[in-house]
């Protein structure tokens, strides 16, 4: 087997099909960015969107650009924008609210078209606000089991003819691990059961294929692989079967069907815009609309592509070069099990990874022991992969991991 090189990676980056997207982006000189599965990288024309916006729609239309700016379209148009990149329809998106307050609604929304159920099943290894946020459901709602499982094996044998939704993080956000949308969405349906998938690890990195498989209810953030910036809006899917009945807890004026009639009494919208609740932060949208003119020009299969190279060439050489440190690769091997993103394990993994981040290689820590690199294909390079490696065998091999103001807990890891 020919030995990889930095020359043979520069020839990758020359050739690679997606080379133009990274001007598309602001990239510190220097950096190598292996950080956008917790947050992407600024699009290149939003500081400027977002001037625009404030100056001119906020600061000369004021309250008329609800109208004449589009403004209180904002939740639909945008939603519309990301249904392509999850596989849904018009109508079946909703960009609203954060993560956290779509699972709630979602979830609620779900359990209320499978009255009598009372079991809900998600897997230990979720992303712990998707825990958090079944915990305060089922404690409100009262009578409901919560059947927590540590595997996609577990997943399928917990499902039966009481549970009512099976809660599913597409990519598992520790190790990368890439569920079987489509199986697991079967395997639900053969009991009845309702699927709510968590897209946070998979949109924007993977093609996702809501409608193909069958999914009947979905969450995702723009943030990380999508680029929105922190605190763009999350968003939501309802399949277009379920929308007519479905009803979501948080009603607030939003999501009713005509907000400025001002009745005391509620109704809800028709189709997807029932699952709005208050007035949308409409700033907060721009950065986000300036990286969907970036994904409009897009192959999600190049990007696929693209990511799991990425992400096959960090797992080599970091097994070649680092190795011997005791560090372990952590995410799948099989491509078809596999996210966007590598997880290492080190006993001294917080420490290394403040290593790392000192001398301009960035990516992230997960308690326990785990140093998590995301590779967002639109704007990593295959010699960033390189010159991540090389950085990572010297801060091990050097020890440098062990100055003592890498030991300090930062409130973020």
């Amino acid at each position: 087997m020919t030995p990889i090189t930095r020359a043979h990676l520069e020839r990758l980056d020359g050739d690679d099909v997606l080379a133009g997207a990274r001007a598309e982006f602001v990239l510190p000189e220097g950096v190598v960015y292996l950080g956008g599965n917790s947050l992407g990288a600024l699009p290149r024309h939003a500081a400027g969107r977002v001037r625009a916006t404030v100056e001119v729609e906020w600061g000369q239309g004021l309250v008329g650009s609800w109208n004449r700016a589009g403004w209180f379209d904002k939740p639909t148009v945008v939603g519309d924008r990301l249904a392509r990149l999850v596989g849904a329809d018009a109508g079946e998106v909703l960009a609203t609210d954060s993560t956290s307050i779509n699972l709630f609604k979602t979830l609620a929304a779900a359990l209320a078209l499978r009255p009598g159920r009372t079991a809900i099943v998600a897997e230990t290894s979720s992303f712990p606000t998707d825990l958090y946020m079944l915990e305060g459901l089922a404690d409100l709602l009262g009578g409901y089991e919560r059947r927590l499982v540590d595997s996609e094996s577990d997943l399928r044998e917990a499902l039966d003819d009481n549970v009512a939704v099976v809660l599913v993080n597409h990519v598992d956000y520790r190790l990368g691990r890439l569920q079987d949308m489509a199986g697991l969405t079967e395997a639900a349906h053969r009991h009845g059961v309702l699927t709510v998938w968590d897209l946070c690890h998979s949109a924007g990195a993977l093609p996702v294929r809501l409608n193909e498989c069958g999914a009947d209810f979905a969450v995702g953030c723009t943030y990380k692989y999508l680029n929105g910036g922190p605190g763009s809006p999350a968003f939501l899917y309802a399949a277009k079967r379920h929308q007519e009945q479905a009803r979501q807890p948080l009603s607030g004026w939003f999501g009713h069907a005509e907000p400025f009639t001002f009745v005391t009494g509620y109704a809800p919208s028709e189709g997807i815009r029932r699952f709005g609740t208050g007035t949308p932060p409409i700033l907060s949208y721009v950065p986000l609309e300036a990286s969907l003119d970036i994904w409009e020009k897009v192959d999600l299969g190049a990007i696929r592509a693209k990511s799991l190279e990425l992400t096959d060439l960090f797992m080599e050489l970091v097994a070649e070069r680092c190795g011997e440190f005791g560090v372990e690769v952590a995410s799948p091997r099989d491509p078809d099990s596999r996210g966007s993103q590598v997880s290492v394990r080190h006993k001294e993994s917080y420490a290394i990874m403040r290593a790392l981040i000192d001398r301009e290689v960035i990516g992230d820590f997960r308690a326990p022991d785990m140093m998590r690199f995301g590779f967002t294909p639109l704007y990593t390079r295959y010699t960033d992969v390189w010159d991540a490696v090389e950085t990572l065998h010297d801060v091990l091999a050097t020890e440098s991991w062990r100055d003592p103001r890498f030991a300090i807990r930062a409130t973020v890891t």
